[in-house]
C-alpha cells in the first residue's frame, strides 16, 4: 500500500512575483500536482483510524438503506480492517514519519458518479467526522437539498471540494467560512438560487470558485469576492444574475486569470478595473445586457487569449486599442451595435484563430489585408453592413474552417479560389449583392458541410458541382432564379439537416424519395416556386422534420394524415397553395407544434380543432371554413395568436373562445359572426390586435369590453425591441434555419385605409382595434379612451351615433382613427389635437358639425375628402370659413395701424393732390386731353380708351 505526504506550499500563493497558471475546471489529482509537492512512501501502519472506517461504513449503510441494490462501494466493509485500501479512499501517513505506531488517516474521497439517485445532503453526516478530510469529490450525483454548514464546518483541513452536478439548491447563509485552507470551490450545475450575502469572502487561500449553470438570482455581493486575492479561476456563467459588476471588489482580484460572467442580465458597463488585471488571459461576458462603449483600456489585457462580448448592448467604434491583445487567440464582438469601420489595428492579432464580429453595425470594407491574419480558421463578418468586394488576400488564410459573409451589402463578382480552401467546410454568402458566374466551373477542393449562396444570381438547375458535397448538412440556395425539378443527387445527401430552396421556379413534385434521403433532415423550405401535385401520402416518414415550409406554391389535394407523425414538428407553413378536404390531420398532444399556417387555400367544413394544445400561432385565414366557431378551440390554451379571417362563419362570438387568456391577436375579419360583442371578451386581457370588422356583429360596444383590455391600455417595454418568433423553451436562435431569410408570415391588417402586412417580428410593437363594417349601433363608450397603447382604432361603417368623446384625445399613441360613415353629431372634440402621433383621420359622412379642430396634428390632416358629408363642418381643412372668421390684415396694414394718426392725415394732406397733378400731366403729354367738346359719336365710346387709341393712330 502507498500513502501521501503532503506539503501545503501556501507562502508562494501569496508571494510579490507569483504568477497564476491557466486554470480549467480542475479535478482532484490535477489539484494535487498544481498546489501541493507530494510523495509516495510505504505506509508504515497497517491500518486507518477505527472512527474513520466506522463512519465510511455509516455512510455506506446510510445510502443501502435506501436503495438496497447499490453496488458502487462494495470494496466497503468491516472484514476488511484497512479502509486505505478500499476504492475511491485515499489515505496519508502523519507529519512525524518517525513513529510507526500512529495510524494512516483518510485524506481523500473521490465520491463521484456513485449512481445512487435522490440522495439528501443529510447522507454527508458521517463524513464530517473524518477531520483529516483535505480532498472530497461527491460530483455527479444526485445530492439534494441544503449543504449542511455544521458539518463542513468540522472539514477544517479541506483544500478541494467538488459538489458540482447535484441538486442542492442552497448555500449556508455564512458560507463556507470555517473553510480557510480550501483552494478549489465547485458548485457548478446545481439549483442554488442565490449567492450568500457574504459571499465567500472569509476562502482568502480559494483558488479556484466555480459557480456556473444555478439559478442564482440577485445581485452579486459586493463584499463577497474582494479578499479572494488568490483567486485565479471564477466562473459565474448560466445564472440568473440581475445587477452590475462590483467594479472595486473584482479590481481586487489580481491574481485573476479566468473570468466568465456570460449568460445572466448583467448590466450596466464594463467596469474599467477589469481592465487592470493583468494575468487576465480569458474573459467572457457575452450574453448579458452591458451597455455602452468598449474602452480603449481594453488594450491593458496584453496577456488575454480569449476575449467574448457578444450578445451585449455595446455600441459605438471598436477602439484602436483592441490591436494592442496580440495574444489573443479568440475575439467575439457579435450581436451589439458597433458602428464605423472594422479598426486597421485589429490586422495586428497575429495569433488570432477565431474572429466574430457578426450582427453590428459596422460598415466600410472589409481591412483588404485580412488575408495576413494566417493563423485564422473562423472569420464571421455576416449581419453587418460592409461594402466593397471580397478581398482577394482573403487567399493567403489557408487554415480557413469556416467563412460567414452573410447579410451585409458585399458587391462584386464571387471569387471561385474560395472554394480552392482544403479545411474549408463552412461558407456562408448569402444575402449580397454578390453575384455567382452562371459560365464559369467549379472543382470544390473543399469539403463543405455549410453552404449559403442565397441571392447570389444562380440560374438554370441546381449546380451539379454540389452533387459532389455529400456531406452537407446546410445547403442554402434561396432566393435565385433557379428552375427544373429537384435532381435525383439530392435525395444521396444522406447527413443533410436544412435544406432551403425558398423563393425560386422550381417546378415538378414532392418525392418521398427526397423526403427520405436523411435521417436528420429537420428542415425544409421549398416556399414560393412552382411544385404542384398532391403532397405525398406517407410524408410522415420523415420524421425528423422540425421546420416544413411549403407555401406560395401550386399543391392540391387534402393533407395526408401521415403529417401528424412528425414527432419534431415544431413549425409548418402550408399557406397559399390549392389544398383542400374538410378532414385535417391529428396531431399528437404531446407534440409541440409551435407555428401551424394553412392560410389562403381552399379548405372546407368546420373549423378544425385537432391541434395539440401547446400550439402558439394558427392561422386558418382565407380558405372555406363555415359554421359556428367549435368550442373545442379553448383546449389550445397557449394560442396567442389566431387568425380566421376570410371565411364563412357564422354564429356568435362563443364564450369558450373567451378562455384563451393567452391571446394577443384574434383576426376573424370578413365572416358572417352575428349577435352582440360579449361582455366577457374584456377577459382576454393580453389582447394587442382585436379585428372583428366586416362582419354582422349588432348591439352596443359593451363598456366592460374595453374596461379590463389591459394589453391595450399600457404598452409594455419590449425586450431588445425583438419579439421572437419562438418561446425560450426552443433553442431556434441556434438553428441553420436563421441563417436564411426566413421569416414569419407577415399578419393582414387594415392599417390607414389599406391593407397592410405586420411583421411577426416585432408583432408586440402594433396595438389595433377594428370594428368596422358591422351594425354597431350605440355611443362610443368613453372609457375607450384608457386604450393608450392604440395605434390604430376603427369604427367605421357602423350605427354608433351621440357625440365623440372627448376622451379619444387620451390615445397618445393613435396613428389612425376611423369614425367614419356613422351617425355621430356635435362638434369635432378640441381634445384631438393631443394626439402628437395621429397621421390618418376619418370622419366622414356624419352628422358632424362646428369649427375643426386647429393645432398639433390636425393642421396636417387637411384632405376635404376625410371630412366629406358633415352638414355643419367649417375651417381651413376645407377651405370652408366658419361664421365670425375674418381675414387676416396684411401686415403692411398692421404696420401702419400702429402709426399716430397726425402722420397719417398728413400723408393723406400731401399725396391726394401730388397724386392728382401728376395723372393729369402724364395724360396731357401724351395727348389725350382734348378740352373742346365731345361729338355725338365720341360721348358714345367715351368708356371705350382703346377705341379712343385705334382713332388716334
Amino acid at each position: 500500500m502507498l500513502c501521501f505526504i503532503f506539503i501545503h506550499p501556501s507562502i508562494h500563493l501569496q508571494g510579490s512575483n507569483y504568477k497564476p497558471p491557466t486554470m480549467v475546471k480542475a479535478n482532484p489529482s490535477l489539484l494535487l500536482q498544481s498546489f501541493f509537492f507530494f510523495f509516495l512512501l510505504p505506509c508504515l501502519s497497517s491500518s486507518c483510524p477505527e472512527y474513520q472506517k466506522q463512519a465510511l461504513l455509516q455512510f455506506k449503510s446510510s445510502i443501502l438503506a435506501i436503495h438496497s441494490s447499490f453496488h458502487n462501494l462494495d470494496s466497503w466493509n468491516s472484514s476488511s480492517s484497512n479502509c486505505c485500501l478500499w476504492d475511491k479512499v485515499t489515505c496519508s501517513s502523519p507529519s512525524n514519519s518517525n513513529s510507526t505506531s500512529t495510524p494512516s488517516v483518510v485524506i481523500g474521497l473521490n465520491l463521484s458518479y456513485l449512481s445512487a439517485p435522490l440522495m439528501s445532503s443529510n447522507l454527508l453526516a458521517p463524513l464530517f467526522f473524518i477531520r483529516s478530510l483535505r480532498v472530497l469529490d461527491f460530483s455527479n450525483n444526485f445530492m439534494k437539498g441544503q449543504i449542511p454548514a455544521t458539518g463542513f464546518g468540522n472539514l477544517s483541513n479541506l483544500v478541494y471540494l467538488d459538489l458540482s452536478s447535484n441538486s442542492i439548491n442552497e448555500i449556508p447563509a455564512l458560507g463556507f467560512g470555517n473553510l480557510s485552507n480550501l483552494v478549489h470551490l465547485d458548485l457548478s450545475s446545481n439549483f442554488i438560487n442565490e449567492i450568500p450575502a457574504l459571499g465567500f469572502g472569509n476562502l482568502i487561500n480559494l483558488v479556484h470558485l466555480d459557480l456556473s449553470w444555478n439559478f442564482m438570482k440577485g445581485q452579486i455581493p459586493a463584499f463577497g469576492f474582494g479578499n479572494l486575492s488568490n483567486l485565479v479561476h471564477l466562473n459565474l456563467n448560466w445564472n440568473y444574475i440581475n445587477s452590475q459588476i462590483p467594479a472595486l471588489e473584482f479590481g481586487n482580484l489580481s491574481n485573476l486569470v479566468h473570468l466568465d460572467l456570460s449568460v445572466n442580465f448583467i448590466y450596466g458597463q464594463i467596469p474599467l478595473q477589469l481592465f487592470q488585471l493583468k494575468y487576465l488571459r480569458y474573459l467572457d461576458l457575452g450574453s448579458n445586457e452591458l451597455q455602452g462603449s468598449l474602452s480603449p483600456k481594453v488594450g491593458y489585457l496584453q496577456d488575454l487569449r480569449m476575449l467574448n462580448l457578444s450578445s451585449n448592448r455595446l455600441s459605438g467604434e471598436l477602439p484602436e486599442e483592441i490591436g494592442n491583445l496580440t495574444k489573443l487567440q479568440q475575439l467575439s464582438l457579435s450581436s451589439n451595435n458597433f458602428s464605423n469601420s472594422i479598426p486597421s489595428s485589429i490586422l495586428h492579432l497575429r495569433e488570432l484563430e477565431e474572429l466574430d464580429l457578426g450582427k453590428n453595425s459596422l460598415s466600410m470594407e472589409i481591412p483588404s489585408d485580412i488575408g495576413n491574419l494566417s493563423n485564422l480558421s473562423s472569420l464571421s463578418l455576416g449581419k453587418n453592413k460592409l461594402t466593397g468586394g471580397v478581398p482577394a488576400s482573403m487567399q493567403k488564410l489557408n487554415k480557413l474552417n469556416s467563412l460567414d459573409l452573410v447579410g451585409n451589402l458585399l458587391t462584386g463578382e464571387i471569387p471561385f479560389w474560395l472554394f480552392d480552401f482544403k479545411d474549408l467546410q463552412y461558407l456562408y454568402l448569402g444575402g449580397n449583392n454578390l453575384t455567382w458566374n452562371n459560365n464559369m466551373k467549379v472543382v470544390p477542393k473543399c469539403r463543405l458541410l455549410g453552404l449559403s449562396l442565397r441571392s447570389c444570381g444562380l440560374q438554370g438547375d441546381i449546380p451539379e458541382w454540389i452533387s459532389t458535397q455529400t456531406n452537407l448538412y446546410f445547403l442554402d440556395l434561396s432566393m435565385n432564379q433557379l428552375h427544373g425539378p429537384l435532381p435525383q443527387w439530392l435525395s444521396e445527401f444522406q447527413t443533410l439537416l436544412a435544406l432551403i430552396l425558398s423563393h425560386n421556379k422550381l417546378s415538378g413534385s414532392l418525392t418521398t424519395t427526397l423526403l427520405r434521403s436523411s435521417q436528420y433532415l429537420s428542415i425544409l423550405a421549398l416556399s414560393h416556386n412552382n411544385f404542384s401535385g398532391e403532397l405525398p401520402k406517407n410524408i410522415g416518414d420523415a420524421w425528423p422534420l422540425s421546420f416544413l415550409l411549403l407555401d406560395g406554391n401550386n399543391f392540391s389535394g387534402p393533407i395526408p394524415q401521415s403529417i401528424s407523425q412528425f414527432s419534431l414538428l415544431q413549425f409548418l407553413d402550408l399557406s397559399h397553395n390549392r389544398l383542400s378536404g374538410n378532414i385535417f390531420p391529428v396531431f399528437d398532444r404531446q407534440l409541440f407544434l409551435f407555428y401551424a399556417d394553412f392560410s389562403s387555400n381552399q379548405f372546407s367544413g368546420e373549423v378544425p380543432t385537432t391541434f395539440p394544445p401547446n400550439i402558439n400561432t394558427l392561422a386558418l385565414g382565407g380558405n372555406k371554413f363555415s359554421g359556428a366557431l367549435p368550442l373545442k378551440l379553448n383546449k389550445l390554451r397557449n394560442l396567442e395568436r389566431l387568425e380566421l379571417q376570410d371565411n364563412n362563419i357564422s354564429g356568435e362570438l362563443p364564450k369558450s373562445l373567451l378562455q384563451i387568456s393567452h391571446l394577443r391577436v384574434l383576426n376573424l375579419r370578413n365572416n358572417s359572426l352575428q349577435g352582440s360583442i360579449p361582455k366577457s371578451l374584456s377577459n382576454l386581457q393580453n389582447l394587442r390586435i382585436l379585428d372583428l370588422s366586416s362582419n354582422n356583429l349588432t348591439g352596443e360596444i359593451p363598456i366592460e369590453f374595453v374596461n379590463n383590455l389591459t394589453g391595450m391600455i399600457e404598452a409594455l417595454p419590449n425586450p431588445t425591441s425583438q419579439t421572437p418568433d419562438f418561446p425560450a423553451a426552443v433553442s431556434f436562435s441556434s438553428s441553420p434555419i436563421f441563417k436564411t431569410g426566413f421569416a414569419v408570415n407577415e399578419l393582414i391588417v387594415n392599417w390607414k385605409k389599406y391593407k397592410q402586412g405586420l411583421s411577426s417580428h416585432y408583432i408586440d410593437m402594433y396595438f389595433l382595434l377594428d370594428l368596422s363594417n358591422n351594425q354597431l349601433s350605440s355611443e362610443i363608450p368613453v372609457s375607450l379612451g384608457a386604450l393608450k397603447a392604440l395605434k390604430m382604432l376603427n369604427l367605421s361603417f357602423n350605427k354608433l351615433f351621440g357625440k365623440i368623446p372627448a376622451s379619444l384625445g387620451d390615445l397618445q399613441n393613435v396613428e389612425g382613427l376611423d369614425l367614419s360613415h356613422n351617425k355621430l353629431s356635435g362638434p369635432i372634440p378640441i381634445a384631438f389635437t393631443k394626439l402628437q402621433q395621429l397621421t390618418t383621420l376619418d370622419v366622414s359622412n356624419n352628422k358632424l358639425t362646428g369649427r375643426i379642430p386647429v393645432g398639433g396634428q390636425m393642421n396636417t390632416i387637411a384632405d376635404p375628402n376625410f371630412y366629406a358629408n358633415n352638414s355643419g363642418l367649417c375651417g381651413f381643412q376645407i377651405r370652408v370659413p366658419c361664421p365670425g372668421d375674418r381675414p387676416p390684415a396684411p401686415k403692411l396694414l398692421e404696420h401702419y395701424n400702429k402709426k399716430e394718426p397726425w402722420i397719417l392725415l398728413e400723408a393723406m394732406g400731401i399725396g391726394y393732390p401730388v397724386g392728382f397733378l401728376l395723372t393729369i400731366g402724364i395724360i396731357f403729354l401724351a395727348g389725350y386731353f382734348n378740352p373742346s367738346p365731345l361729338s355725338n359719336s365720341r360721348r358714345r365710346h367715351r368708356h371705350h380708351p382703346l377705341r379712343l387709341i385705334r382713332q388716334r393712330i
